[in-house]
């Protein structure tokens, strides 16, 4: 408990100085909650997910996808729950999906939630006199938010399906009372099937996503923040620069048993990154994913991306990627599916645990129930 108590506490002294660094220009890590990703389906297969996806999750990974869900004269819901950094973060995702106009389109919403509960405010925790009162110290959270109201069309060409999609992003970004901030962005995607390859882009923050913090102290809070030599942070700007994937898939079939494999390279917009090819002003980043499946039943992934360049203590370096493994079961109109992850390399082991479904619900079926009663 100590442990995590001090852990909670570095937490909240990390979170004030970073307020306290006054952006006033882009940042080159801004939103990356974002960056997580979401469903234990694609976490498993390490985020190589844009052309593969085929259901709710699309208005994340690749909103043009959510024209090609077939869902039968009804609509699919997601939802997620994941403990990162060893039960530290929680995140939490519900999503809608619904078709219109004979299947040809389609609406999609998307809610996400990314906090650190019961975190310790320290700033009160000594008296007037110098002595320590840990009845003073009263818990906060620290959570981003976001919502994403997508739109998805089929056009139909003569070499295959064509589908084409976009997201309207509202972010918003707590850190207990000190700080508030709104953003806004848009996204644009497209997703291409032919009879066993699918060819996706997504294009992230098309026109930046800003993020306008405000920040918010007590006197009583001001007086230590400046006693401890600490910045009081005013109002600032954040900027998501623009982010692009490009993804390929191909499906191959053994009779009952299936093999999906898919590769994305994303392109970072904001300068060098700690990535597999790393340059200015662009920087790529490739994830690999593999699902298997016997009679589209049980499912086995794997995954690996985030590979970097490290170094030990002598200075010498090493690359290390980051591994992934889940399972799926697909019962009738539900699914539901599990991924296990390291986040970090292998030396923090920081393995996390998302749990995940989607469930398609049929109108039609709930109304001849309700007929033959």
């Amino acid at each position: 408990m100590r442990q995590l108590y001090n852990l909670k506490k570095i937490i909240f002294v990390f979170s004030l100085l970073t307020m306290a660094s006054h952006w006033s220009f882009s940042q080159k890590y801004s939103n990356e909650f974002l960056s997580i990703g979401l469903g234990a389906r694609a976490q498993a297969m390490g985020g190589a997910f844009v052309a593969t996806v085929d259901d709710v999750t699309a208005g994340f990974w690749n909103p043009a996808a959510l024209a090609s869900i077939d869902m039968r004269n009804g609509i699919q819901i997601g939802a997620q729950h994941a403990e990162w950094f060893a039960g530290i973060g929680k995140y939490d995702y519900l999503g809608f999906a619904m078709p219109f106009d004979n299947h040809k389109r389609a609406l999609g919403l998307t809610a996400i939630r990314f906090g650190i509960d019961d975190i310790p405010n320290t700033l009160s925790l000594y008296n007037d006199d110098g002595s320590v009162n840990y009845d003073n110290v009263k818990p906060f959270s620290a959570a981003d938010y976001a919502f994403l109201v997508s739109y998805a069309q089929k056009v139909y060409t003569d070499r295959g399906k064509l589908f084409l999609g976009g997201n309207v992003k509202v972010v918003h970004r707590s850190i207990g009372p000190f700080a508030k901030s709104w953003g806004f962005g848009l996204d644009a995607s497209a997703q291409f099937h032919t009879e066993k390859w699918r060819w996706a882009v997504m294009l992230k923050d098309i026109t930046n996503t800003f993020n306008a913090w405000t920040f918010d102290f007590t006197d009583e809070e001001k007086v230590i923040l400046e006693l401890t030599d600490n910045a009081i942070p005013i109002k600032s700007l954040e900027v998501t620069r623009p982010q692009m994937v490009f993804a390929g898939a191909r499906h191959f079939d053994f009779g009952k048993m299936g093999l999906t494999a898919e590769l994305d390279v994303t392109m970072f917009m904001d300068g060098k990154r700690n990535t597999l090819i790393s340059s200015y002003p662009f920087s790529f980043d490739p994830t690999l994913g593999l699902e298997a499946n016997y009679g589209k039943f049980v499912f086995l992934r794997a995954g690996i991306n985030n590979v970097q360049e490290d170094s030990d203590l002598r200075g010498k370096k090493f690359w290390t990627v980051q591994p992934n493994l889940g399972v799926g079961l697909k019962m009738y109109k539900f699914r539901l599916d599990y991924a296990f992850t390291d986040i970090g390399d292998s030396s923090n082991q920081t393995y996390s645990h998302v749990v995940s479904m989607v469930l398609d619900l049929n109108f039609d079926y709930f109304k001849k129930v309700a007929a033959r009663k």
